[in-house]
């Protein structure tokens, strides 16, 4: 396991290197100034930018910089726009409401949870990375403390993605949540190392501090 582990770090820099190594090539002399890319910016002017909002029975969802844009399937080609069908599903059957949220300030999932909660009406929140990987996060909680977190996105169905929107609602509720049992396995890191590396890059890259959050919807 170990060697396999060293193996895919050395695979992934090997692939970041070379993409680097192209994109240089193509951006010389433009005015990034040497500075590579794996994809273009995308520019959100002119969106609002996300409120507080005040309904109590309100889970907000966080969704990452590169969601819906420049990434569509979760790293195991699960389409984002169904997975955010799913957990507001899952929300709106335990009579509580959905709002989703552009987090462009941060690529981190934790993050993006937190700011999510602390924008809610009911200050728990949802962080979604394009990947896949998905926190349930409250309001009053460090950025690295959670109530649920789902790590391994390639092991995630759309029953989970439900299943997390309802307990984001009973959470809100005040019931007594049991959480979300989740499959583990130990090689699915190896297996996806190399492809949740670039994808995170592509997050990264998509990162706006000036722009930080922004109402999303549904419908993108």
């Amino acid at each position: 396991m170990e060697m396999n582990e060293q193996l895919v770090q050395a695979i992934t820099k090997a692939v970041v290197r070379e993409l680097e190594k192209q994109e240089g090539q193509k951006a010389a002399g433009n005015s990034m100034q040497g500075k590579t890319r794996m994809m273009p910016k995308t520019s959100y002017q002119g969106f609002p930018p996300a409120k507080k909002g005040t309904d109590p029975k309100e889970v907000v969802i966080g969704v990452g910089p590169a969601f819906q844009k420049e990434i569509k399937a979760t790293i195991t080609g699960i389409p984002l726009d169904q997975v955010l069908k799913n957990i507001c599903a899952g929300i709106e059957e335990e009579g509580m409401t959905a709002r989703v949220v552009k987090v462009l300030k941060t690529s981190d999932v934790g993050f993006m949870g937190l700011e999510a909660a602390k924008l809610s009406g009911s200050g728990i929140g949802i962080g979604l990375q394009s990947k896949g990987t998905t926190v349930i996060h409250q309001k009053d909680l460090y950025p690295l403390s959670n109530l649920e977190l789902f790590p391994q996105a390639p092991l995630m169905d759309l029953a989970t993605y439900r299943k997390i929107g309802q307990n984001a609602a009973r959470y809100v509720k005040g019931e007594k949540v049991t959480p979300i049992e989740c499959t583990n396995d130990p090689m699915v890191r190896a297996k996806f190392q190399v492809k949740a590396a670039l994808m995170h890059i592509m997050e990264t890259e998509q990162v706006d501090p000036e722009n930080p959050i922004i109402e999303w919807g549904t419908d993108k």
